[in-house]
């Protein structure tokens, strides 16, 4: 006789023949199970989206649409109280006429021509000075990257101050017999005093990045060169210029933008009129002076912002495309 065992009673409990058949458990291709992995990859996709939209809101309400407005606009005769309608290519064909355009296209032009060579070398030189492990060297690394955070405007009413005809310059050369000079007051010396404070200020940022640049270039390389009996110089052409030139082109790309759209240290230097009769103005400030007020017009201002756009992607394009050619 058979001893009933302990699935047979439960069986017979609960009124069924036997122990319950094994199916197929959710994961093993149930129902439920393959309607499950579905829609967890369906909704997967959408998870990077939903993180990257608060950014993506930011940029195109901030960026992307002013960026549009102002292309839309370059086609109409919009003013600053009036929609306006839509002129076709009237505003660039004025342009063409304008001699205030070409002058703040000299000028633009000549800033690039005056600032980036300076803002390549002279923090790479600099970079190379502070990167010495020497007692005190953080100081100064502290001091030369002080003008970068410093305001635009504090840095721009200190050079003011100090190249006035009444200013500290002018103390001291009138104190040695050069005479007084008349930074602020002379066409080209008022730009080239722009120039000079816009490479002061952007010394400290440039020499960062350059800084992290040098990092990177293996010490056995000076070392294997200095075997061979190269000096110093002989190193810096043939291990640290080829290390270091592809951060060139970067700071060559940031640089000319930079100085093709610089408007404070001009501004704040010739004023809102742009210098002795408006000798100094630039694209940007030409802008600001032709949009803004009551009376602006919006439509021609965003026909010279389309133009200063298309320039400076054309200035990354040459910068880019002759780094290019070097490689090849």
């Amino acid at each position: 006789m058979k001893t009933p065992t302990a699935a047979t009673a439960a069986s017979s409990d609960t009124g069924t023949a036997g122990p319950a058949p094994k199916g197929p458990g959710p994961g093993r291709g149930s129902r439920t199970g393959r309607a499950a992995a579905p829609r967890i990859s369906r909704h997967l996709p959408t998870s990077p989206w939903l993180f990257a939209a608060p950014g993506l809101l930011v940029a195109g309400a901030f960026s992307l649409y002013p960026f549009l407005s102002t292309v839309v606009n370059s086609f109409t005769d919009r003013r600053t109280l009036v929609p306006g309608q839509f002129v076709g290519l009237a505003n660039f064909r004025e342009m063409l006429g304008d001699e205030m355009f070409w002058t703040g296209l000299r000028n633009s032009t000549l800033y690039v021509l005056g600032v980036v060579p300076a803002l390549v070398i002279l923090p790479l030189l600099l970079a190379l000075l502070v990167q010495k492990q020497i007692p005190g060297i953080t100081f100064f690394r502290s001091a030369f990257y002080t003008p970068v955070v410093a305001s635009i405007v504090v840095v721009g009413l200190i050079w003011v101050w100090l190249l006035d005809e009444r200013g500290l310059v002018n103390a001291v050369l009138e104190a040695v017999g050069v005479g007084k000079v008349g930074f602020l007051s002379d066409q080209w010396l008022l730009l080239l005093s722009a120039m000079m404070v816009t490479v002061w200020k952007g010394l400290g940022y440039y020499m960062i990045i350059y800084l992290a640049a040098l990092a990177n270039v293996p010490r056995e390389l000076h070392e294997a060169a200095s075997v061979d009996g190269a000096g110093a110089l002989r190193r810096f052409l043939t291990v640290t210029l080829p290390a270091v030139r592809s951060t060139m082109v970067l700071v060559g790309a940031l640089s000319s933008v930079a100085a093709f759209k610089v408007f404070s240290e001009v501004y704040l230097m010739a004023g809102p009129d742009g210098g002795p009769a408006g000798e100094d103005t630039t694209l940007v400030m030409l802008v600001q002076r032709t949009g803004t007020g009551l009376t602006g017009r919006v439509g021609y201002a965003s026909a010279i912002s389309v133009v200063v756009f298309v320039v400076t992607v054309a200035l990354m394009l040459l910068v880019m495309r002759a780094d290019r050619k070097e490689d090849a």
